[in-house]
């Protein structure tokens, strides 16, 4: 495990004797299912559904309604709020939380990423899955496995030039790194089309395409050129935002694994994730990913369930001296950008030598 001592908080360290048991798991997932917190939840999602569609209609709307206008940023805001919740959608589609079908799932991913949002469905839950199954493990998970920021010390201390200086500020860097998302998030999208191995890419590309097409349509025919790219800068770059901020709390600043290290599922899933504390704002706002421990044990649990199975799986942790990991939604940002600065600090001339003994626990 690779990660300075002064990255995380004592209450989420990895517990020194885990004595490993496939058992308890079963056992927490039998405890679950028989509350019946895996039971689908179809009356929340429709409505979910409806008022985010109503949302999307009623953004769009008061966009053809203003017209030529600066007002028109203020619209850019509230569709980048909305992009961002039909792209939480898309999450909980892609986890098969709402349908007990497959393919039901997989209509209403590609409608909510491909065709609303310009993001595709395929690509991102092939990327995710990699992520759940092996999350903040180096040379596993692709969450990690990024140029523009390094999360373990083994990253750090193998960069060189640019991504070397750039690693060393990242801490400052992530606000700003967060308003290009969107556009990283559209270019892989569009390079997963180019791939003969992608699955159900005609359907993909099609609505790639109606989104793209009728999205920079819209905008050009309202709007003067000036206004237009404005406006296309301030939506995309605050629903990236929007996104980034709503993923970055939930694993940035936990212990990074080693490829080689023997950590069984529970285990590996906890030590890894940290909640967020809050109300129904903080649940809505950050689509359910701030119950992060009991989303990844259990990804097809229902969004409205995350919350009631919070106390069984917080005592079943107690249980077993398994740290369960909890901040509020600033404390998690802390967190996180003090692990980012620690980690940038390794790549100072002579810090190396002084902090790489630090970088494995004893």
């Amino acid at each position: 495990m690779q990660v300075p001592p002064a990255s995380q908080s004592a209450a989420c360290q990895h517990p020194q004797s885990a004595n490993s048991r496939g058992s308890e798991y079963a056992m927490l997932s039998r405890h679950v299912r028989q509350a019946g917190l895996l039971d689908r939840r179809l009356r929340y999602y429709a409505w979910k559904i409806t008022l985010t569609a109503l949302a999307l209609a009623a953004g769009w709307t008061a966009f053809a309604v203003l017209g030529d206008s600066w007002w028109q940023l203020g619209t850019a805001v509230f569709l980048a709020v909305v992009f961002a919740q039909i792209g939480f959608l898309g999450h909980d589609a892609g986890h098969r939380q709402i349908f007990g079908s497959r393919r039901a799932n997989y209509v209403l991913g590609i409608l909510c990423g491909n065709l609303s949002i310009g993001l595709s469905y395929g690509w991102w839950t092939g990327k995710h899955n990699r992520h759940h199954a092996h999350p903040n493990t180096e040379g596993a998970d692709p969450d990690i496995m990024i140029s523009a920021l390094a999360f373990s010390g083994g990253q750090a201390l193998t960069s060189r030039g640019i991504q070397r200086l750039v690693f060393r500020y990242q801490a400052y860097l992530l606000v700003p790194m967060l308003l290009f998302e969107a556009i990283g998030l559209h270019a892989s999208s569009i390079r997963a089309m180019t791939r003969r191995s992608c699955r159900n890419r005609t359907p993909e590309a099609l609505l790639l395409g109606v989104h793209a097409a009728g999205y920079l349509t819209a905008i050009f025919l309202v709007l003067p050129p000036v206004k237009a790219v404005a406006f296309i800068l301030v939506q995309q770059g605050l629903f990236g935002f929007y996104l980034g901020c709503s993923f970055a709390p939930n694993h940035k600043g936990m212990p990074v694994l080693a490829a080689s290290e023997k950590t069984d599922f529970l285990r590996r899933q906890v030590l890894t994730s940290r909640n967020v504390r809050g109300g129904w704002l903080t649940d809505f706002a950050m689509g359910g990913l701030n119950y992060q421990i009991e989303h990844h044990l259990f990804p097809s649990m229902p969004r409205p369930s995350l919350r009631r199975s919070q106390a069984l799986v917080a005592a079943f942790c107690a249980e077993r001296d398994l740290p369960y990991c909890q901040a509020t939604l600033l404390g998690s940002y802390a967190q996180a950008l003090r692990h980012l600065n620690a980690i940038g600090k390794l790549t100072r001339p002579g810090a190396v030598t002084a902090a790489a003994p630090a970088l494995t626990p004893p």
